[in-house]
Order: C-alpha cells, then sequence, then structure tokens
C-alpha cells in the first residue's frame, strides 16, 4: 500500500479534482482509485447530505433514488495513501444534519477541508485546531477573508498575479481551479502558485515541477 506523501514536499501540487474525473467517472471511488495509481498529491471530492443525514459524495445536490459513495466510504479508500480534500457544499442547508462538525470529525491529519463559506471553515478550525481548510476566494470571500485558513482557492478564470502575491503575503498556500490545459499549467507553475486542482492529474504530473 502506498504511504500518503506529506503535502508540504512537492513543488506544485498535483490535486486530482472529484478523482481522475477525466478517465472516469467524477466523485467515484473508480476515479479516486485512479488518481491514486498515476501519483496524485490530493483527491478533491464534494459532499452534500441526503434526505436521512448521510453525508455523500456529489458535486450536485444528491437525488432520491441514486446511489453515492459515501464520505465515510471515500476516506476509508484513501487514508494512509492519499491525502483528501473534503469541498462542503452549501453546508447551511444542512445545518440541521450537522455536517461541519459531522465531516470534520471523519477526517485525518493529512486531510483538508474546502469550502466556499467562511463561517464553516471557522467552525471546522474550531473544532480540530491544526486542520487544515481551503477558501474559496472570490465569490463572496476576500483575499483577507481566507486569513485563517491553510490554502486560498482561486477560480483559473479570476486569479491574478497580484492576487497570488496578496495571498501568498497573508501566508496562504495558494491553489487554482480547474486546469486541464497543459501550457496553462505550465504558465501557472511559473507563476509560482502552490497547487492546481485539475481532472487530469496524470497529464499535470508530467508537466508541472516536481
Amino acid at each position: 500500500m502506498r504511504r500518503a506523501r506529506p503535502i508540504a514536499f512537492a513543488a506544485v501540487l498535483v490535486i486530482a479534482h472529484r478523482g481522475a474525473s477525466f478517465d472516469l467517472p467524477e466523485n467515484t471511488l473508480a476515479a479516486f482509485e485512479r488518481a491514486i495509481e498515476v501519483g496524485a498529491d490530493a483527491v478533491e471530492f464534494d459532499v452534500h447530505a441526503d434526505r436521512e443525514g448521510r453525508l455523500v459524495v456529489t458535486h450536485d445536490p444528491p437525488q432520491a433514488g441514486q446511489t453515492y459513495p459515501t464520505l465515510e466510504e471515500a476516506l476509508d479508500l484513501l487514508r494512509g495513501r492519499i491525502p483528501a480534500m473534503v469541498e462542503l457544499k452549501t453546508p447551511w442547508r444542512y445545518r440541521r444534519h450537522d455536517v461541519v462538525a459531522r465531516s470534520t470529525r471523519l477526517l485525518g491529519p493529512d486531510d483538508a477541508l474546502v469550502c466556499f463559506r467562511r463561517a464553516a471553515l471557522e467552525q471546522a478550525r474550531t473544532l480540530m485546531p491544526g486542520l487544515r481548510t481551503v477558501q474559496h476566494v472570490g465569490v463572496g470571500v476576500s483575499i483577507r477573508g481566507a486569513r485563517g485558513a491553510w490554502a486560498a482557492g482561486f477560480a483559473d478564470a479570476r486569479v491574478s498575479r497580484r492576487g497570488l502575491r496578496a495571498a501568498e503575503a497573508l501566508g496562504l498556500v495558494t491553489l487554482v481551479y480547474t486546469v486541464n490545459d497543459p501550457a496553462r499549467m505550465r504558465a501557472l507553475a511559473q507563476a509560482g502558485v502552490g497547487g492546481i486542482f485539475t481532472d487530469r492529474p496524470g497529464l499535470a504530473l508530467r508537466v508541472v515541477p516536481r
């Protein structure tokens, strides 16, 4: 079994966006397994709560009659092999299911919690001091609003060198999503980003500095 590599050691982190989702259906255990096989530094995936309150892996709100991996199943697959980056989708909709606290308690020391909502990440850090959190910025949260997180997530269409430098000045790792073009991967690496979310981790590993 491949040991999980500490996140800090790669020159540019290659984060498998919803797993190796260019090769296999996104947010599936098979896509996560493929990301491990190609050597990604971390696997990112999305979590909602279903009507029964189960934490399920899906980008869109869960639909009745469809089957999804659970958060527990995904973390069991990844644990000890690769860090997980768990993105909580619209957590305010699921307050009655206590999704922030429940998700946080399931994470390991190498995992990270990702969200657009600052309040959710602040709650998680209170519950688990030292937890890595990734605050997406530019949609409701400014770069300054990411203070206290481990990393700031930038949409590729909106990222700028000025924004990257501002985040770095706050001590934030800079991550950009979602990058699938090799020329763009190289350009972002040259701009000094800390990592990229990509559907094509195998390609990215051949392109960015290691």
